[in-house]
């Protein structure tokens, strides 16, 4: 569950990043920085973060705030789906991450699945939408972010490591390996293969 301090900061933000998008009056523009100031302040002491990081880390965001975007793919084969192994925490995971700039959903999630897994997949069906918040996975600093999943079908390649990844295997949906839950939950897991082994089964999405 995110605590109620970071979704009061990740509010203030918003109110102050949103300020220095629109505002044209110079003392009103001061006092937008001072609250992101102080905003950085706050997850930099309840985070136990370093202060210059963190406020590069507001300052750096520019126009109106949104959500950020993942996004993850879903490779089933005989009751059994694609994960990889995360070098940051040892976890497994479905492969994916940051949308880019300048490329479609489909684009960036065949995108990723290939550089951290080394198979070339098309993304066939958009299974769920989730908001990270809300489907319990620990707090992301100082973001809001949007996950969405796609069913995807292998085209070519073959597993290798990656500059993330340290592993790319099959594992039967009742015996999942330990997950990077920051990343991959297995309650998302089995939403997702409910979906794959019923085609009409509708998009999932809160």
């Amino acid at each position: 569950m995110e605590p109620i301090w970071l979704k009061w900061a990740k509010e203030l933000q918003t109110i102050a990043q949103s300020g220095l998008t629109y505002c044209r009056n110079e003392f009103d523009i001061e006092r937008y920085k001072q609250l992101q100031l102080i905003v950085a302040e706050i997850i930099a002491h309840q985070a136990d973060e370093d202060l210059q990081k963190v406020t590069k880390l507001l300052m750096d965001e520019k126009g109106y705030s949104t959500p950020k975007v993942d996004v993850r793919g879903a490779v089933f084969i005989d009751n059994k789906v694609l994960l990889v192994k995360e070098i940051s925490d040892g976890g497994w995971t479905l492969p994916g991450g940051w949308a880019d700039q300048n490329e479609t959903p489909r684009e960036a999630v065949e995108r990723e699945v290939f550089e951290e897994s080394g198979y070339k997949v098309e993304a066939y069906k958009l299974a769920a939408v989730m908001d990270r918040t809300v489907q319990g996975h620990s707090p992301y600093y100082p973001f809001h972010v949007y996950k969405i999943f796609f069913l995807c079908r292998i085209t070519g390649g073959a597993s290798k490591n990656s500059i993330e990844t340290t592993g790319a295997d099959f594992f039967p949906i009742d015996k999942l390996p330990p997950l990077s839950t920051a990343r991959t939950k297995e309650s998302q897991i089995n939403i997702l293969h409910k979906i794959f082994k019923n085609p009409d089964e509708q998009t999932y999405f809160e």
